[in-house]
């Protein structure tokens, strides 16, 4: 049995719009509420071990990318290009870091989380991101992912804003498999975001920034119509075929997130984007052959460009000033303890 949640059904009842009209994350399950404490084991933090309001409750931008290098990096450039000052004695500190699955940066109004790769990676993380949103009593959080991916017809870059989030079969909707039952939740994007982070783009940019359909496959080889995996069961010239078939359906980029992340954050009620890089284009190739140092400053090229919306969007709130914010305050040193060992024990 299939469900494809289309149209009405997907979309947030009049009593749901008004729930979130206060701007706040609120969560499709009432299990939570009737918890002693909702342990979120794979970033280390618990509803009751941490004051996760005191610690989250200022954030407006959750921005996640694959690596915990790459956050790192991206937290530290977003500290410079916000004015964030640090209080004296301190630096940047890893808030997940028991958690050893995944890194957490908090600079000022911006978090900056590693995903992982591939969807089962993410879709942890989104859901504990998006509790933490809930417990933190954020408002009007916004989700924006910040990735690499496989051009098709693009040259190697190229930024790219995901317009549509399309699975391996073209649709623009995620595949869940819930008890048994298989579920299609639809994978939809905020477009006025895309359009905005589009007008941010530069004429002095020394390359394009273009918006399009963005292809979410479950695996890097095959799936994405690779030669050079350990298994290939086609030929050239049915790759070719296909990525033109691509092409033509309006997809100009290849990765393995994109569908997933649309579909928790629009089914949370969450404004989201997805701004990528490509590091080849894939009519050209298989493999990545640029050189470290250029491929070091293609992936900071989408960095600069959220970077923008979030320097736009603090100076029109009158918040972009220098910034002293609260690394973690502990409610409960015991809980807190129960969280770190909880963490470790799920491998």
């Amino acid at each position: 049995m299939s469900l494809l949640l289309t149209g009405n059904s997907a979309s947030l009842s009049e009593e749901e719009l008004d729930e979130y009209s206060d701007g706040t994350v609120k969560l499709r399950n009432s299990n939570i509420e009737l918890m002693d404490q909702d342990i979120l084991y794979h970033l280390a933090l618990g509803s009751e071990s941490h004051d996760l309001q005191e610690m989250f409750g200022d954030v407006k931008f959750v921005c996640m990318g694959g690596t915990p290098k790459r956050m790192e990096n991206f937290a530290h450039f977003i500290m410079n290009e916000i004015g964030y000052k640090l209080p004296a004695g301190t630096q940047l500190q890893d808030i997940s870091a028991y958690s050893y699955r995944y890194s957490m940066y908090k600079v000022g109004p911006v978090l900056c989380v590693s995903h992982g790769m591939g969807t089962p990676s993410v879709s942890i993380l989104m859901h504990e991101m998006i509790k933490l949103m809930y417990h933190a009593k954020c408002k009007d959080p916004v989700f924006i992912r910040i990735g690499t991916c496989g051009g098709v017809g693009v040259d190697g870059g190229t930024v790219i804003i995901t317009e549509d989030a399309l699975d391996g079969q073209l649709r623009n909707s995620h595949e869940f498999t819930i008890l048994g039952e298989t579920i299609h939740r639809p994978a939809k994007l905020d477009k006025k975001l895309a359009r905005e982070l589009k007008s941010l783009a530069s004429a002095d940019d020394p390359y394009d920034t273009i918006i399009g359909k963005t292809l979410c496959t479950n695996d890097f080889y095959e799936g994405q119509g690779r030669l050079d995996g350990a298994f290939c069961e086609f030929s050239e010239n049915d790759k070719m075929a296909y990525l033109e078939k691509l092409r033509e359906h309006g997809v100009v980029n290849i990765e393995m997130e994109s569908t997933i992340f649309a579909a928790l954050t629009h089914h949370a009620g969450i404004k989201a984007a997805v701004v990528c890089v490509a590091l080849l284009n894939r009519l050209n190739g298989d493999q990545v052959n640029a050189p470290k140092e250029v491929m070091n400053e293609w992936q900071q090229r989408p960095q600069i460009l959220v970077s923008r919306y979030i320097r736009k969007i603090l100076t029109h709130n009158g918040q972009l000033k220098s910034l002293f914010g609260h690394q973690g305050s502990i409610k409960s040193p015991r809980r807190f303890k129960l969280v770190q060992q909880e963490s470790q024990a799920h491998e």
